[in-house]
C-alpha cells in the first residue's frame, strides 16, 4: 500500500506566536529608524548641495581620535568603522537569534529564504560583472548591489501606511539577515588590506575571552564594553574592516535563557533592546548623512547612466535584486515541499523582491570600500541612491496594489475580541479556504 504524501508546509502563512512577537518587536524599532534614516539621507543630500556643501565636507573629513593607537579618523570614517560596527553587533544578534530559534533554526524552514538571498545576491552580482564587462567597465563594484536595507525598506512601509502581513515582514527580514551575512563576508574577504598578524590575533584572542565569559555567566556591561571596543580597535589595526567585530561579537552573545540562573532574558535580547534604538535611530542615520552627501547635478545624473560602474549597480538593484529574489523563492517552493499561502499571490512575492532592491546602508560602504577615489565613490553612491528610489517606487506602486488584501489579513491576525493580549487566529484558528487573493484586488 503507497504511503499517503505528506502535507506540503505553508509559505508564507501564519508565523508561531514566539516567533511573530519577536519579529514585531525588531521590525518596529527598525521602522522607527527607517524614517529616521530617510530624513538623514534627505538632509544629507539637501546640505550637499546648497552654498554650504563646503561646510558639510570639512565636517566629514574633520578627524580626530588617538594617533598613537592608530585612531586618527575623520567624522565620516567613524561613522563608517565605528558607529556601523554597532548597527553589524545588532545584526549578528538577529541572525543568532534566526539561527536558534527562528526561521533558520532548521534546514527545512531555512532552505526557502536562504536560496532567495543567495540568488538575491549572486543575481546582482553578475548583471554588474555583465554591464561591467560588456561596456570596458571596472569590476571593483560587483559587490555594491548586493545588500538590501531593511530599515530603508520598512521606512518605505511607514510611508505606505500599508498593513503587510507579518509573514511577508519576516521573510524581508530574513532576507536582509541573510543578506548582512553574505555582506559581512565579501568585506572581511575582499576589503581586507595590509593584514598586520599581532592585532588580528589579539581580536581573535579578545573574542575568545568575550566567549568564555558568556560560557561561564559572566555579567556586567563594565566587562564586555571595554572588551567590545578593545576587540574593535584590534580589528580596524589589523587590516580587517572593523564591522566584523560587531558581526562575531553578536554571534557569540547567548541567545538562550538560561532558566537555572533565573535569566528572564538572554544576554543577546538584553544587549539587542539596549543597543537596537540606538543602531536604528542613531548610528545608522549618522553614517547616512556623511555618506549619502553626493552632488546631484544634471552632469552627475548623466554619469550614472553612461558610465558603466553606477549603472551596473542600478541595473543590480532594480533588475537583479526583483529577478534574483523572486526567481529563487519560486524555485525553491516549486522543488521543496513549500506551498504559498492561499490568501496570498506571487504578486506580493514579486512587489517584495522589488522592494529588497533598496539597498542603502551596506550598499553605500560597500561602495566607499570598492572605490577609495571620492569621485568615483560619489557617482557609485548616487547610483545606490537612484536604484533605491526607483525601487522604493516600484515596490510601492505594487504593494499600494494590494493594499486592501493587506489589511484584511493584517487586521485577522490583530484581532483579540477577548482582550487577552493573543491574537484570536492563535487560539481559534480559521479553516483552511480556497485561495482568495487572486480575486481581492
Amino acid at each position: 500500500m503507497a504511503a499517503a504524501p505528506r502535507e506540503r508546509s505553508p509559505f508564507l502563512g501564519l508565523l508561531p506566536l514566539p516567533e511573530r512577537t519577536a519579529v514585531t518587536q525588531a521590525l518596529r524599532t527598525e521602522t522607527v529608524g527607517g524614517l529616521v534614516l530617510l530624513t538623514a539621507a534627505v538632509a544629507a543630500l539637501i546640505w550637499a548641495n546648497t552654498p554650504w556643501s563646503g561646510a558639510y565636507e570639512r565636517i566629514r573629513d574633520f578627524h580626530f581620535g588617538i594617533p598613537a593607537l592608530g585612531l586618527d579618523l575623520s567624522v565620516g570614517h567613524w561613522t563608517a568603522d565605528g558607529l556601523l560596527a554597532v548597527f553589524f553587533l545588532v545584526a549578528g544578534i538577529e541572525l543568532k537569534r534566526e539561527l536558534v530559534v527562528g526561521e533558520l533554526r532548521t534546514p527545512a524552514t531555512a532552505a526557502l529564504p536562504v536560496i532567495a538571498a543567495i540568488c538575491g545576491m549572486v543575481v546582482p552580482a553578475a548583471l554588474y560583472a555583465t554591464t561591467a564587462t560588456v561596456t570596458g567597465g571596472s569590476m571593483d563594484g560587483w559587490a555594491v548591489p548586493m545588500a538590501t536595507d531593511i530599515a530603508f525598506a520598512l521606512a518605505v512601509l511607514a510611508i505606505l501606511s500599508t498593513h503587510l502581513p507579518a509573514a511577508l515582514r519576516a521573510f524581508l527580514l530574513t532576507l536582509a539577515v541573510v543578506d548582512d551575512l553574505g555582506a559581512i563576508l565579501i568585506i572581511a574577504v575582499f576589503f581586507t588590506s595590509d593584514l598586520n598578524p599581532a592585532a588580528l590575533a589579539g581580536a581573535f584572542a579578545g573574542l575568545v575571552v568575550f566567549h568564555l565569559l558568556q560560557r561561564y555567566r559572566v555579567t556586567g556591561w563594565w566587562w564586555y564594553a571595554p572588551l567590545g571596543v578593545t576587540i574593535w580597535a584590534l580589528m580596524y589595526n589589523g587590516g580587517v574592516h572593523a564591522t566584523v567585530a560587531g558581526v562575531a561579537m553578536g554571534l557569540i552573545l547567548r541567545t538562550t535563557r538560561d532558566e537555572d540562573e533565573g535569566e528572564t532574558t538572554s544576554p543577546a535580547e538584553r544587549t539587542s533592546h539596549l543597543l537596537h534604538p540606538f543602531s536604528a535611530g542613531v548610528a545608522v542615520p549618522l553614517f547616512a548623512l556623511f555618506a549619502a552627501g553626493v552632488s546631484v547635478s544634471t552632469t552627475a545624473l548623466g554619469e550614472v547612466f553612461t558610465r558603466p560602474e553606477p549603472l551596473g549597480v542600478v541595473i543590480g538593484l532594480v533588475v537583479g535584486k526583483t529577478v534574483g529574489i523572486f526567481a529563487g523563492t519560486y524555485l525553491a517552493a516549486r522543488f521543496t515541499r513549500a506551498r504559498l499561502n492561499p490568501d496570498l499571490a506571487w504578486a506580493d512575492v514579486f512587489a517584495l523582491a522589488v522592494l529588497a532592491g533598496i539597498g542603502f546602508t551596506v550598499a553605500l560602504l560597500i561602495g566607499e570600500l570598492a572605490f577609495p577615489d571620492p569621485a568615483g565613490a560619489d557617482t557609485v553612491k548616487a547610483a545606490v541612491l537612484i536604484g533605491s528610489v526607483i525601487a522604493a517606487l516600484l515596490a510601492a506602486m505594487l504593494l499600494r496594489r494590494r493594499n486592501r488584501v493587506y489589511r484584511r489579513l493584517y487586521e485577522e491576525e490583530n484581532r483579540d475580541d477577548d482582550h487577552d493580549g493573543i491574537p484570536d487566529i492563535y487560539q481559534h484558528p480559521r479553516p483552511t479556504t480556497a485561495p482568495r487573493a487572486a480575486n481581492d484586488n
